[in-house]
């Protein structure tokens, strides 16, 4: 005997084996057709596409010559103020997260006074 929990009732309920297989009214079944190719489309060489248009200048060998001198600047500071202002900010706001967490575990900590 098979069981499968009925929705209407959340009990358990005799059914026939493919009943108890194929849940939710499921049945297995084959498409009518195949899928089309998913590179059914001709495809096109470098030179018949034309020339790519970008959306501004290649800044990667500035960044390149930016991040790879050797001036003892660690690397999350070498661009200058944008960078220092940023570090600062985080590590303003990771020092005052763990303040906040140690005053509630201290308020946690002190017992109700009743």
């Amino acid at each position: 005997m098979y069981y499968k929990l009925s929705g209407f009732t959340q009990k358990l309920t005799g059914v026939s084996d493919t009943t108890a297989y194929r849940p939710q009214g499921l049945k297995p079944g084959v498409p009518a057709e195949p899928p089309a190719m998913v590179f059914a489309a001709p495809t096109k060489f470098a030179s018949e596409a034309g020339t790519a248009e970008y959306m501004g200048v290649n800044r990667v060998p500035d960044l390149q010559r930016i991040f790879q001198t050797s001036d003892s600047v660690p690397v999350h500071l070498k661009r200058g103020v944008p960078d220092k202002l940023l570090y600062r900010t985080t590590m303003a706001l990771t020092l005052g997260g763990i303040a906040y967490c140690l005053v509630a575990l201290y308020i946690a900590a002190q017992p109700n006074k009743k």
